[in-house]
């Protein structure tokens, strides 16, 4: 970890917040975020130090900073149709953990994931196939939609942990990778790991 030595928040204390965060989502009719300029430039001139990082669906309904009650400065949200990783998603993820000391990393999938139903029912082509390919070696045989997302994350966790510098920072300073899954209906996150 060139940068950081240390975390800002624990990742048990990160996930903590993630989770109560769920928790407002899923009883309230409305979410708001402080959006001010005095807040704008609090993080201009402070930089930004978010509790988490998440890996998220690029889809139109799954919104992280809503999901978990989150505000500006608060996630490292990195998108992607069928929250899929490679290199590039793996160098945001070592840049917000040694350049900004967040110390979790959730992999979100979600219930009917378009790029999860794709591969489930056959479809893809053009640059599609890039994603098809990746989910589809994720989920092998199965045919569940939900149990193929949660596969899906699974399998993402383990590229990320595979990641060499991803395991020194665990290993030497308690980063965790974490999967879950957001249920679109119920607005419930489900931590699967």
């Amino acid at each position: 970890m060139s940068h950081k030595a240390f975390y800002e928040f624990s990742a048990d204390i990160a996930l903590e917040k993630l989770k109560e965060g769920n928790q407002k989502y899923v009883k309230g009719t409305h979410v708001s975020m402080e959006v001010s300029r005095i807040l704008r430039r609090h993080f201009k001139e402070n930089g930004q130090h978010p509790y988490a990082i998440i890996i998220s669906c690029s889809d139109s309904r799954v919104v992280p900073e809503a999901i978990f009650s989150a505000g500006i400065g608060d996630l490292f949200v990195i998108r992607v149709a069928g929250n899929v990783i490679d290199s590039h998603q793996l160098g945001s993820i070592e840049y917000a953990a040694e350049h900004l000391g967040t110390g979790l990393v959730v992999v979100l999938g979600h219930t009917d994931c378009g790029a999860v139903g794709a591969v489930l029912s056959g479809h893809g082509g053009g640059y599609i196939d890039y994603i098809a390919k990746d989910i589809a070696e994720a989920i092998g045989e199965e045919k569940d939609p939900y149990r193929a997302a949660c596969l899906n994350v699974e399998h993402c966790c383990k590229i990320i942990e595979n990641s060499l510098q991803i395991r020194k920072d665990e290993e030497e300073y308690g980063l965790r990778v974490m999967g879950a899954v957001y249920d679109i209906e119920s607005g419930e996150v489900s931590f699967i790991k």
